[in-house]
């Protein structure tokens, strides 16, 4: 090692092959260090790199991070505020009196050191190094017996220093005493691990970044049309003024929401416009499809995980946490989420902390969670398949996004909206929309609910021929009508002479709501779905005439 005594060797000869010895290894350590870019990985490196030196007996590398062991830290009664000290990261040496005994662990009575306290806190405090004989001053060693087995002569201390800031605190121990040429021979071997250690967090935080990145842009390129297009509440109905005064009372607050309602009612658009208007809009907002996941996959997918975690984890991934740091995390079909993580969820949920998969380091992030379900949850608790906690901790905020055959008079308003946006993405003009169709529409019981009428106004755009909108709902011309001839089209079979009736009903309904008018965009035939030759045909067949001054629909 640079610095090697002459009188160990005898003669200069000795010197000059130890000190090319020193300079190799010096050299070989300077080449390793900027090639690695994991703050963990070069930490392992340098310490058991420098152990492996000559008359070096132990290496340990200590870096400043918040108190997580202080109810039973060793050093608990001398540290001043429990909130951060030195953590013990880095640990590489040999035993000489126990041979083939290492002393790599990480835990033990010294892998926390309190700011300020004792030789690696005052270094730590100061930034100023310490280097100790034990010739001349054992009281920095706890443990003298160790020290003479082990045949420790010297300990010196370098600050991590990297402009201006202290990243850590370099510990070597070694079986000579240091003199002035060892100790700057230490100083710049700290320097040089200083400037690695920053350079690979600059690496570490950019990656992070890329990864944030990478994952925003593949859980939104796919949602970037939909939301452009259809990124609004429509309608002006009871139900959704209720839903937008929720809304705006708790977008304003950080509280967790759950939104419930049947398929298709528009959860996620609720979940969007609580993002848009609260304080995280400039944030991402980040779905996740509870549904479509993978039970085994289900963790890494939240969390992240580190490379090699498992098989195919080729390297670090970011979960959707932290893809939506800051910001908002959208759990669709929450009642699908695996019992066992549940309790992981709240965790996070609780403490704002989670680790990655495969890695023990511990994550902080701030994110609101804004859950739905079409589940009835309360029901899932009572069966023991969805976390009672958990639920309460989701449902501090309720909305029910009401199904669409409850706000029926929203109908002509979300055609209008969808053909205008649909229109634009298909690069078609807007074609007009006959009232007759619209009252259709009304009448059909729409179990897909929004999202059912929005895939049909975009069939009709395709399908449509000419400057108006047909749609083809099956049961959308009869629904409505199963009562009209006072059977109960559920509870019994309907004979022919029934049959006819409800049919002559129907049609004297539709032409009632048109003012008698068959043919037209307007028209009952359109109403029903009916070419006004097929309706005509029919009428006169049932016997129903149209003549002035004359309703049969009232007689």
């Amino acid at each position: 090692m640079l610095g090697c005594e002459s009188t160990k060797y005898g003669d200069s000869w000795g010197m000059r092959d130890a000190l090319a010895k020193g300079l190799e290894s010096l050299a070989d350590l300077l080449l390793k260090l900027p090639q690695e870019h994991s703050r963990e990985r070069l930490l392992s490196m340098a310490a058991r790199e420098i152990s492996d030196w000559d008359e070096v007996a132990l290496v340990r590398v200590w870096q400043l991070r918040d108190g997580d062991i202080c109810e039973r830290c060793a050093l608990s009664n001398e540290c001043p505020q429990n909130v951060k000290c030195m953590h013990l990261v880095a640990s590489s040496g040999r035993s000489l009196a126990n041979p083939g005994e290492v002393w790599n662990r990480l835990d033990g009575r010294f892998s926390r050191f309190p700011i300020g306290v004792r030789k690696v806190g005052h270094v730590a405090q100061t930034g100023q190094s310490i280097t100790v004989n034990l010739s001349e001053d054992r009281s920095w060693v706890v443990d003298p017996k160790w020290a003479i087995d082990e045949g420790v002569r010297a300990i010196n201390a370098q600050p991590l220093l990297f402009r201006g800031e202290i990243l850590g605190v370099l510990g070597i121990f070694v079986r000579r005493e240091i003199d002035r040429d060892l100790a700057r021979f230490q100083r710049m071997v700290a320097d040089h691990l200083a400037m690695s250690i920053s350079n690979a967090e600059a690496f570490e935080k950019i990656r992070e970044l890329q990864g944030r990145m990478e994952l925003e842009n593949e859980y939104l390129r796919t949602e970037v049309e939909e939301i452009r297009s259809f990124g609004e509440i429509v309608g002006r109905s009871e139900p959704v003024q209720q839903i937008v005064s929720k809304i705006e009372l708790v977008a304003r607050t950080d509280a967790s929401v759950l939104v419930t309602g049947e398929s298709g009612t528009g959860k996620e658009l609720i979940a969007r416009e609580i993002h848009r208007r609260s304080q995280r809009k400039d944030e991402p907002m980040i779905r996740v499809n509870c549904a479509g996941i993978p039970a085994s996959l289900f963790e890494s997918e939240l969390f992240g995980h580190a490379k090699g975690a498992f098989t195919g984890a080729l390297r670090d991934r970011p979960g959707r946490f932290e893809a939506a740091a800051g910001g908002t995390l959208f759990l669709d079909e929450i009642g699908e989420m695996p019992f066992d993580l549940q309790a992981k969820l709240l965790r996070v949920l609780q403490e704002g902390q989670y680790e990655r998969v495969g890695e023990d380091q511990t994550r902080h992030v701030d994110v609101r969670i804004i859950a739905a379900t079409n589940r009835d949850l309360k029901s899932e608790v009572e069966e023991k398949r969805f976390r009672e906690d958990l639920f309460y901790r989701l449902n501090v905020f309720p909305i029910e996004a009401p199904p669409l055959r409850h706000r029926r008079e929203d109908i002509p308003a979300l055609v209008a909206h969808f053909v205008k946006h649909l229109s634009k993405r298909h690069g078609m003009k807007s074609p007009s929309v006959p009232k007759a169709q619209l009252q259709a529409l009304a009448y059909y019981s729409w179990p897909g609910n929004v999202r059912e009428l929005q895939n049909q106004v975009e069939r009709a755009l395709i399908t449509s021929v000419g400057k108006s909108l047909r749609f083809e709902v099956s049961g959308m011309g009869n629904a409505g009508a199963g009562n009209s001839a006072g059977v109960d089209s559920d509870a019994e079979i309907l004979n022919e002479s029934q049959m006819v009736e409800l049919q002559r009903r129907n049609i004297l309904k539709a032409l009632k709501q048109v003012n008698g008018r068959v043919y037209g965009d307007d028209g009952a035939a359109a109403m029903l779905g009916l070419k006004p030759s097929t309706l005509a045909s029919r009428m006169k067949k049932l016997g129903i005439e149209l003549r002035a001054k004359r309703r049969p629909w009232d007689e």
